[in-house]
């Protein structure tokens, strides 16, 4: 019951997005809705189950203010933008185009899925009732917060450059980006790890391996880093392929020659 009441919740938000971003002919705010997703259902999973206190206060806080920090974050740069649509729907748009509403509503509604997908280590930890932490959460805890802050400097470090730069062809090198072709990417991936290193004390906290996984599939393989790196070399050609050849794409690592 629990889980079907996230299900509703997800199928809400993004049916509304939906109709939303067909009003407004600019799809891009699905990334919106997508981070700030994350928030009502990790609330609603504190509160609904009956694990140890301490434990689903900490979790449903930790990743309610992520989701709404990176809801935040997309919000102002996807408002700030329209009704110019983010070019990775721009592509989507043009190859649609036959029932592109109801292509882009399967879409959504898969977005929505992989959320509730992703809240799996969430879920599973809410419903541990040991009442003291383990020192498994204790690390993936402090993973977590590592991976939140690198995430948030990666952002405003990117939202810097691009406030001060006025070449829109320029590619941020500064702080993380200089060692790291996609750093926010590689955060928010270290972000489910810690939360499955925090999911393993709880009964079948194993299956909890799935939601990291499939945040770096999707990250790795699908819509993360090669439709990015597809469209940056389109837009900045060699400039691009140089960054490329000295740039780690995902770990960040010490720049080469």
């Amino acid at each position: 019951m629990i889980l079907t009441v996230a299900a509703l919740i997800l199928l809400a938000l993004f049916l509304l997005t939906w109709r939303l971003s067909i009003r407004l002919d600019n799809y891009s705010f699905v990334d919106v809705t997508w981070s700030l997703a994350f928030a009502p259902v990790a609330l609603w999973y504190a509160l609904a189950h009956d694990g140890w206190m301490p434990r689903r206060a900490v979790i449903g806080v930790l990743v309610a203010a992520w989701s709404l920090r990176l809801g935040l974050h997309l919000w102002k740069r996807v408002a700030s933008h329209h009704p110019k649509e983010d070019v990775r729907y721009a592509v989507l748009r043009e190859k649609w185009k036959v029932n592109r509403e109801r292509a882009f509503l399967w879409f959504f509604l898969m977005q929505g899925a992989l959320v509730w997908l992703l809240m799996l280590p969430v879920h599973l930890i809410a419903q541990q009732e040991a009442m003291e932490f383990h020192p498994l959460e204790y690390a993936g805890l402090a993973l977590w917060l590592l991976a939140l802050t690198g995430e948030g400097l990666a952002d405003a470090q990117l939202a810097k450059f691009k406030k001060t730069n006025r070449d829109p062809n320029a590619i941020c090198q500064a702080g993380l980006w200089r060692y790291s072709r996609h750093p926010n990417y590689f955060f928010q991936s270290l972000l489910w790890w810690g939360l499955f290193l925090m999911a393993l004390p709880a009964p079948w906290g194993w299956t909890a391996i799935v939601a990291p996984l499939a945040m770096l599939h999707f990250l790795l393989n699908v819509t993360g880093i090669p439709l990015t790196e597809k469209l940056s070399i389109e837009k900045r050609g060699d400039v691009y392929r140089e960054y490329q050849r000295t740039t780690s794409a995902f770990v960040p690592w010490f720049p080469k020659r």
